[in-house]
């Protein structure tokens, strides 16, 4: 689509049913209590509303009700498991190389991948952006955007072009000014709107905000209206599905959030399991129940007392054989079994329908060490669904770190000759030293191993030459450099 015409309805109407299921996403997201209860008040049907712990109003007692946040840990596990280790992203010429590293690291790209990541499991997905600003850096700047401020469109299944929309500073319930910025190959269109919650309004000059004032002196004009040229042809913009295909919506190729098994049920049950439990304990405090005639008079309009925290008593005038004179102790059970096995069902049950094992999340441990096959033996579940991910990951940075170094050359002159790099993940999995160790020992007996195998094994982020220098340093230790037949390695 073009830029938005004015007065038109915003979001568009064909995606407000899946930016009003992201709503809900978030609220579990973000592990808010006040936006949960807003949340399933407002967007959720009455009849789903009124049997969820979060859709019971609570308007004249204290809210006692609890959230566990195991939807945000769901999404932490899996940026967690896809972006713990930094992916090696490599490109054959040397200088575009130690280009791209530099690049990679300035821009701090494993934390913005991990926050992506996390982000993408709880709302479906995420963009990833390039974008520059030659007054803040020298070179092109890899960003996120939201979902829920994105439409996209598709081709065949490839993203073809999308608009990015922010609200600015200085909106309010009124009126929401928002800057709307379109990527289309080749170009970046951007534009200014005042309107409302519910309606784009009418396009302003860019001039007449202050957060767009600056790009009015740096963009073409032409009939589309206000764009900077990127002189590529790929799009400054990729789309991360976090999961396909979307289940309620199958024929679009948007992703669905991890919680979309669906796994609300669970996580409402948890809470309420949560809720009786911490209830079970408050009812268990001890309690005395004592006659009126221990009350202690506050003087008129002020009622009576008594300190259950005193330390010190004064003696009250009640014969202790009269009927009803003496104190009572009420305290209750804890059902702290039940309420244990039920929540970790619970906890069990929605990791596995989101995709994880149990054992990613605690459960399952007996707390003795395990060697890197048996974890992975046990978080078989959470392996296999990281490498799922890892697949859609894979294009999304390929084609952004390739628009980063086409850009810095043509932007910033640098001389480099920008490929598309190749992204390689680790294997999630990390072995003791001393499971190495014990396994190099194996393969150096059997003699089944080279000297160069065995150090690139231990260490392989090495590259051919650290792994030269430290075969020399240990033949030269050993004495076996000079009855080295092969000669690769020459002292």
């Amino acid at each position: 689509m073009p830029m938005p015409a004015d007065n038109a309805p915003w979001p568009p109407p064909e995606w407000a049913p899946y930016l009003q299921r992201m709503q809900v996403d978030d609220a579990w997201y973000s592990g808010d209590r006040h936006r949960l209860a807003q949340v399933y008040h407002r967007d959720v049907p009455p009849s789903e509303r009124r049997w969820r712990l979060w859709g019971r109003r609570r308007p004249e007692r204290r809210d006692h009700r609890l959230h566990v946040p195991l939807p945000g840990d769901i999404a932490s596990t899996s940026a967690d498991l896809l972006f713990a280790e930094m992916p090696a992203i490599k490109v054959s010429d040397t200088t575009t190389q130690a280009r791209l590293d530099t690049m990679l690291d300035l821009n701090r790209v494993q934390q913005t991948l991990l926050g992506a990541a996390e982000q993408a499991a709880a709302l479906s997905g995420v963009y990833l952006r390039t974008t520059w600003d030659k007054q803040a850096a020298d070179r092109p700047l890899l960003t996120t955007v939201q979902p829920d401020c994105a439409i996209p469109e598709f081709r065949f299944g490839m993203l073809a072009a999308v608009t990015f929309w922010e609200e600015l500073p200085g909106s309010t319930t009124a009126t929401v000014w928002r800057h709307v910025e379109r990527h289309e190959p080749g170009r970046i269109l951007h534009a200014l709107y005042q309107g409302t919650q519910t309606n784009i309004g009418r396009q302003m000059p860019l001039t007449a905000h202050p957060t767009t004032a600056p790009l009015a002196t740096s963009l073409d004009t032409d009939n589309d209206g206000q764009s900077v040229k990127t002189g590529i042809r790929e799009l400054t913009a990729s789309y991360v599905p976090n999961m396909l295909p979307n289940r309620l919506q199958r024929g679009a190729p948007i992703g669905r959030s991890d919680y979309a098994a669906p796994i609300y049920d669970m996580f409402d049950s948890l809470d309420t399991v949560w809720t009786s439990w911490m209830r079970d304990i408050r009812l268990a405090r001890a309690r005395l129940i004592v006659p009126d005639g221990y009350l202690r008079d506050n003087g008129p309009g002020n009622g009576a007392s008594f300190d259950d925290e005193a330390e010190v008593w004064a003696a009250l005038k009640i014969p202790p054989t009269e009927a009803g004179a003496s104190i009572t102790l009420a305290q209750f059970d804890i059902r702290t079994a039940d309420h244990q096995q039920t929540a970790e069902a619970l906890i069990r049950q929605a990791a596995q329908s989101a995709g994880y094992s149990a054992q990613s999340f605690g459960l399952d441990g007996d707390g003795q060490p395990v060697t890197a096959t048996e974890v992975d033996s046990r978080d078989q579940r959470s392996m296999v669904t990281r490498r799922k991910k890892t697949g859609y990951w894979r294009h999304a940075i390929q084609e952004q770190t390739h628009v980063m170094l086409q850009l810095d050359a043509r932007l910033f002159g640098r001389p480099i000759k920008p490929e598309r790099p190749t992204v390689e993940f680790g294997d999630g999995v990390a072995e003791s030293l001393q499971t190495t160790a014990t396994t190099l020992d194996l393969l150096n007996r059997a003699q089944a191993v080279s000297t160069a195998t065995r150090v690139k094994i231990l260490h392989p982020e090495w590259d051919d030459t650290a792994v030269k220098a430290e075969v020399a340093a240990i033949l030269a230790e050993t004495g076996q450099g000079l009855q080295d037949p092969v000669g690769i390695f020459p002292l």
